[in-house]
Parts: C-alpha cells; sequence; structure tokens
C-alpha cells in the first residue's frame, strides 16, 4: 500500500508522522527513508506564526539513524545570507524554499544505498513537492525508489505532498502502486497504517 498523506501547510504534517514512526517502532515496525522537520524560532515578527513562532528552515532526517542534515532555507533568509544559489534547481523553479543542491545530492546519495530493513517496514519520503513532481528534479533516487513499488523489505510506502500534488503524485507512481490511498495526519490515518501492518493501534 502507498499512503499519502496529504493536508494544508503547517497543520503538523511531519510531527504527526515523526510520532507514527516511533509508534510503529514500538509495535516491531521498522521505518526507514526521510523526515523533514521544520526549524522552528520563537518570533513577534510578520512571519510568526499564531503560537508566536517562525519557520526559518527544513531539516531532512534519515530514518532510521536519525542523521540530520541541514536541508533548506527561507529564500528570503538565504538571499540576506549570501547563500542563494541562483543557479540551484530551486532557484531554477523559484521556489519559497532555498534548498542547497549540495544536500538535495547527500539526501539522494541515501536513498541509492539504503538497504533493506532488519523486518519489513515503512518507507517514508516527507515531502515530494515541485521539484520531483513537476520537473523530474530534487529528490529523485526517492522517486525511483517509489517507483520500484513494493518490496519485501517495505511493502508499504508512505509519502507526504500537498493537495494540489496529489493527483499528479499518483499517476507518477500508480504503475508500480497498485493500491493507493490518502491519508490525514489524524487517528484515523494513524489506524490505516498501523491496520497494513496487521497492527491494532495502542
Amino acid at each position: 500500500m502507498l499512503f499519502l498523506l496529504t493536508g494544508e501547510v503547517q497543520i503538523g504534517k511531519t510531527r504527526w508522522l515523526e510520532a507514527l514512526v516511533d509508534d510503529l517502532a514500538a509495535s516491531g515496525v521498522p521505518s526507514a527513508g526521510v523526515l523533514a522537520p521544520g526549524q522552528w524560532v520563537a518570533s513577534t515578527g510578520e512571519q510568526a506564526d499564531a503560537n508566536g513562532f517562525e519557520k526559518r528552515g527544513i531539516d531532512n532526517v534519515l530514518l532510521p539513524e536519525g542523521t540530520r542534515i541541514p536541508f533548506a532555507r527561507r529564500r528570503d533568509i538565504a538571499q540576506a545570507e549570501g547563500s542563494y544559489d541562483e543557479e540551484s534547481q530551486a532557484a531554477r523553479a523559484q521556489l519559497a524554499w532555498y534548498i542547497d543542491d549540495e544536500a538535495i545530492a547527500k539526501v539522494n546519495a541515501y536513498f541509492d544505498q539504503l538497504g533493506p530493513a532488519a523486518a519489513p517496514g515503512l518507507l517514508v519520503v516527507d515531502e515530494l513537492g515541485r521539484l520531483e513532481v513537476w520537473r523530474g528534479e530534487g529528490l529523485t533516487s526517492a522517486v525511483r525508489r517509489l517507483q520500484e513499488g513494493p518490496s519485501p523489505a517495505f511493502p508499504h510506502a508512505l509519502v507526504v505532498v500537498r493537495d494540489y500534488l496529489a493527483d499528479e503524485t499518483e499517476a507518477l507512481l500508480v504503475p508500480a502502486w497498485t493500491d493507493m490511498q490518502r491519508i490525514a495526519p489524524d487517528e484515523a490515518g494513524r489506524r490505516e497504517v498501523f491496520a497494513a501492518f496487521g497492527r491494532a493501534c495502542a
């Protein structure tokens, strides 16, 4: 089963996914792939959310070892810091987030060498965006891995994708995954993932 975790921006998809990965591990189901937690700081500026925090960047955390790669900076911050590369994939795509090409290469290298888990597990990709779905760039190795379909090592996968990209993501992956399900970051979604592995939610 391929699960597409969708929803609006900043509704807690990654936090929900982090908790899901921990709960699956506790039930004997390993996860491999990448999580993308935000870099948040307390702020009273115009970019602050309702809770007084501002998202300034995004990390990529490689599962299961937990290696953390600084992955993206908000475009205005990267430009102010002088790290913005006009020739990068993110700049050419005019993304709101600046993603360093070297960081993309590191995550792709991880997916290229990803071996089987100790037990059948969940392959996690947080997230596929405009680079991957519209331009065939970005996390290309993650896409290739997903396009291989289910395997004994990873019979199920979970991909985070924005609502407006969900249909095109399905079209990109449907040849390999005949069973797909869209889920939200809620208890019903959690139950569906656990049920795929024959587990009951704790």
